[in-house]
């Protein structure tokens, strides 16, 4: 209860998870029939990158600060456009003071049938969401812990779908309960396309995790990681990881594409690392 997105709104972790986010959005909107975002952990949607916590550690500048400027390759600019131009129209004036968190990116993708869940467990941070929402119709805030939206908003009205899953890892055994929680929510709705996060650092049972996650048996799992920093002098995040089930089928390659880029651009020494597999599914 004590976590706050605001210190790392626009970190290099937000990037690779609001960069696909974004690209799954829109691959769903190539069908005209409407889907469902189910976020689980929402937090408060917007952020001010000149507040007095984001600069007080200043992640964002090595996040998306680093990235909104870049000369990038064609294919990987495409990759991110829908994510980059999301946080230029916040940004009018080229500067870089607003940040969308994951409800806002998404309702800013939105077309006029696509809805938001929202759900955000801590009661000010529920309160900053609502108020961002007042009067949307598309976008609907719970004050609810993520983990129970798995079961009891799934499936969605709609049939279709995107389930991102965004724990803030405060305590122990979040990797378990993301395992539980899409073995849950899978047997619920198993075409809908579901967004894991989860962090890398120091000590963290990834191997692990990825072993308990191929026992699910669920036939496509695609994993994608990033990390700009060794571990070894830290105790803090040094890369993030997606998990993402039922992906479109262009994913991979566009993340072949896209995180040597972002490593090239986000790196902060020299055991900065990326790789893009599968779990389960397609070789």
């Amino acid at each position: 209860m004590n976590y706050r997105h605001i210190y790392h709104a626009g970190n290099f972790a937000d990037v690779l998870k609001h960069a696909v986010l974004a690209r799954l959005i829109v691959y769903l909107q190539q069908k005209d029939k409407a889907f469902r975002l189910l976020d689980t952990h929402a937090g408060i949607g917007l952020y001010d990158l000149s507040s007095e916590e984001a600069q007080k550690t200043g992640e964002w500048k090595d996040g998306i600060g680093r990235l909104l400027e870049a000369e990038l390759p064609a294919p990987v600019a495409a990759f991110l456009a829908p994510y980059l131009e999301a946080v230029r129209t916040l940004n009018p004036d080229g500067s870089i003071r607003l940040y969308p968190g994951s409800p806002k990116l998404s309702r800013m993708l939105f077309r006029s049938q696509d809805r938001l869940s929202a759900m955000e467990l801590h009661p000010d941070d529920t309160r900053a969401l609502s108020r961002l929402f007042e009067g949307d119709y598309q976008a609907r805030v719970t004050e609810l812990d993520g983990w129970l939206a798995l079961g009891a908003h799934l499936p969605p009205k709609e049939k279709r779908g995107i389930v991102l899953v965004d724990p803030p890892f405060e305590i122990d055994g979040e990797y378990d309960r993301l395992v539980d929680g899409l073995s849950r929510a899978w047997r619920r709705f198993s075409t809908g396309v579901y967004c894991l996060w989860y962090p890398i650092k120091k000590g963290a049972p990834i191997a692990t995790f990825h072993q308990a996650l191929k026992e699910l048996e669920i036939p496509k799992m695609l994993c994608a990681e990033l990390s700009v920093r060794s571990d070894r002098e830290t105790t803090g995040l040094s890369g993030s990881g997606l998990i993402i089930v039922n992906p479109p089928y262009t994913l991979k390659d566009e993340l072949h594409a896209a995180l040597p880029e972002l490593k090239r651009l986000l790196a902060q020494d020299r055991f900065a690392s990326q790789r893009c597999f599968w779990l389960r599914g397609e070789e």
